[in-house]
């Protein structure tokens, strides 16, 4: 079993395409860890508040078919095949981490965006704080204390499963 850490974001009908996202990654992986659920400011464009969060979980599947099928539960929950980067998410889900893996296709592995986004690196030292990232060779609880927190979070009172 591969240990496997997806950051989940929305900011369009935020809570309920969570609820969404959460049942379907836990129809396809079983059993998650969550972290909790910050909102943060869209970044990159202007646009609605986000909520976003952090989820382990654990599969035998390989990183093109995890991806593929992160892409799949996007597209049941409304993403565009041609949405643009920075924009509004129904349901953005991405694959952060594959274990130790680093890689740049079919995924980049592990995403740039853990040390550049509070929103995604706050929720994984939360859940995985002693875990080791592969290129920095720090762990998430480091990399967290370490970062400039320019990027204003606030933890959303959230309870899963209801």
């Amino acid at each position: 079993m591969t240990d496997i850490y997806i950051s989940l974001g929305s900011n369009v009908n935020r809570l309920d395409n969570v609820k969404a996202g959460l049942i379907a990654l836990t129809a396809e992986f079983g059993s998650l860890t969550l972290s909790s659920l910050f909102a943060s400011q869209a970044v990159g464009f202007e646009g609605a508040e986000f909520y976003n969060m952090v989820i382990k979980a654990n599969t035998e599947l390989s990183v093109s078919q995890v991806a593929e099928k992160l892409r799949a539960i996007e597209f049941t929950y409304g993403r565009e095949v041609d949405a643009k980067k920075f924009s509004p998410r129904t349901l953005d889900l991405d694959l952060l981490l594959f274990d130790q893996l680093i890689i740049e296709t079919p995924v980049q592995l592990p995403r740039a965006e853990i040390t550049e986004n509070a929103f995604v690196l706050w929720p994984l030292a939360e859940i995985a704080p002693l875990l080791m990232h592969p290129i920095k060779q720090k762990n998430y609880q480091q990399l967290w204390q370490q970062y400039n927190k320019k990027q204003q979070l606030e933890i959303v009172p959230f309870t899963w499963p209801e």
